[in-house]
């Protein structure tokens, strides 16, 4: 919803800047509980060091580098598909995450599903069907890179599934090493794209309006990113995907609310339903073991 009102509301020039905002808020605020000793970077203990490229041994960060790549991907991908898209309508398209997820969790890890599983993704997937059926606002480059993103976020929670599992890292340390290998990607690509330049032009750029929106921002996604880490090394790919579709009622409230761009109708409410009702089946059938 920040990001959202930072590119839209605020007509701020570049995604990539925001990403590289809450990749260097987010390494600061690692770095600094590192130093208190609230955390620590390794499921087992480790000799203790403040010097930023000595936290993680130069192995474990080649380790870790095709992590980072798709979390990069993942990032731009993302923000930049909720820029020409309404909010309910984004939130409708990226539930098809679930799909890609499987063939990608299949592909890498040959791991399979039960058909209840299969079933409850069907049904939120035909939610996602029956509730965009009457975009008004249909963009199909728009649409087309939702669907990337959805094929990036697939790979990025694979991708920490099959390596936050076998790194010895715990989910701040994964976090610290996305953070140091794109950081400088980003700030170098930012830089020569001209990014950083329009940023410095932005008329809002010391608004107080504009400036909380861009501190929540980061906030919010330091907090969504280690939640996702988290649940996933704990869980699964596709369990995450499902959990991100639980939050979609207040998504799609709130985006109707502030942002508008699709007209209420009974027949998003009923697809919103539909996959509201796969993501409740899901949870019942990891919950009963199948």
């Amino acid at each position: 919803m920040f990001n959202k009102a930072a590119l839209s509301s605020y007509n701020f020039p570049s995604t990539n800047v925001i990403t590289l905002f809450q990749m260097l808020s987010s390494c600061t605020l690692l770095y600094a509980m590192k130093c208190w000793k609230i955390i620590s970077f390794t499921t087992e203990p480790q000799i203790t060091t403040n010097n930023p490229v000595t936290l993680i041994p130069f192995k474990t960060l080649v380790h870790t580098l095709p992590l980072a790549i798709s979390y990069l991907l993942y990032m731009l991908v993302t923000m930049a598909s909720v820029r020409g898209i309404n909010v309910p309508m984004y939130t409708t398209l990226r539930r098809t995450t679930v799909a890609f997820t499987m063939i990608v969790e299949y592909i890498l890890t040959r791991q399979k599903h039960s058909y209840p599983v299969v079933g409850s993704v069907g049904i939120i997937i035909l939610g996602a069907v029956v509730a965009g059926a009457r975009d008004l606002s249909f963009d199909a480059y728009s649409y087309g890179v939702v669907f990337v993103a959805n094929i990036c976020t697939a790979i990025y929670l694979a991708s920490i599934a099959h390596i936050g599992k076998s790194s010895g890292l715990s989910t701040f340390g994964l976090m610290w090493c996305n953070g140091i290998i794109c950081g400088p990607i980003l700030l170098f690509w930012t830089s020569i794209s001209g990014d950083l330049g329009r940023m410095i032009n932005f008329p809002h750029l010391f608004s107080h309006g504009f400036q909380a929106v861009m501190l929540f921002s980061c906030v919010m996604a330091f907090s969504i990113n280690y939640c996702v880490f988290w649940n996933t090394t704990l869980n699964s790919a596709l369990t995450q995907t499902i959990c991100g579709n639980l939050k979609d009622l207040f998504t799609v409230g709130l985006g109707w609310l502030l942002f508008g761009g699709l007209p209420f109708d009974l027949l998003n409410v009923a697809g919103q339903s539909l996959g509201f009702l796969g993501s409740c089946l899901y949870a019942y059938c990891k919950l009963q073991g199948k």
